[in-house]
């Protein structure tokens, strides 16, 4: 457990808020981090590890026209599993991602260590894009402290 995920949740317990997250590159790191912190049943309610594009759309709500016009690792998809995991999770804040964890499914315009974040809460929801340089593990590793990272800068800021 790192000082980041204590944080994140001291902070959730002080604001009140609740916390789920939707994964597809990370394979439920994120998950598996935030849970390593005693207590954290306290704000975290679950994941769904939607690795697969028909669990995005069928379970997320990610809509099919969405994947098949921009990919399923895009910024549109990384808004949209955010937004669908924050309704059917019913929690005030969800984090997301996709991405290509490597070392094989690059494609044109989209390399290995190409990873999307989303972030859903009651101000609307939004995207950050990532481009990661390491092995597998390791880009998944920087793509779920980058999720954490950036959920942390957004709890910091309702003060």
């Amino acid at each position: 457990m790192s000082r980041l995920e204590e944080e994140i949740g001291n902070r959730l317990r002080q604001k009140g808020l609740t916390l789920g997250v939707v994964e597809s590159a990370t394979g439920g790191l994120i998950s598996h981090l935030i849970t390593n912190v005693p207590g954290s049943s306290d704000y975290y309610k679950g994941s769904v590890t939607s690795y697969d594009n028909e669990i995005k759309s069928r379970v997320i709500g990610v809509k099919e026209t969405t994947l098949s016009q921009y990919g399923a690792v895009s910024h549109q998809v990384a808004e949209e599993m955010a937004g669908g995991g924050r309704k059917l999770l019913g929690v005030d804040i969800c984090l997301a991602d996709t991405g290509i964890a490597g070392p094989g499914g690059a494609t044109p315009g989209k390399p290995v260590g190409l990873f999307y974040l989303g972030l859903s809460h009651q101000d609307g929801i939004f995207s950050r894009q990532h481009n990661f340089q390491g092995s597998r593990e390791q880009n998944k590793h920087q793509a779920a402290t980058a999720a954490l990272t950036w959920l942390k800068e957004y709890l910091n800021s309702l003060e």
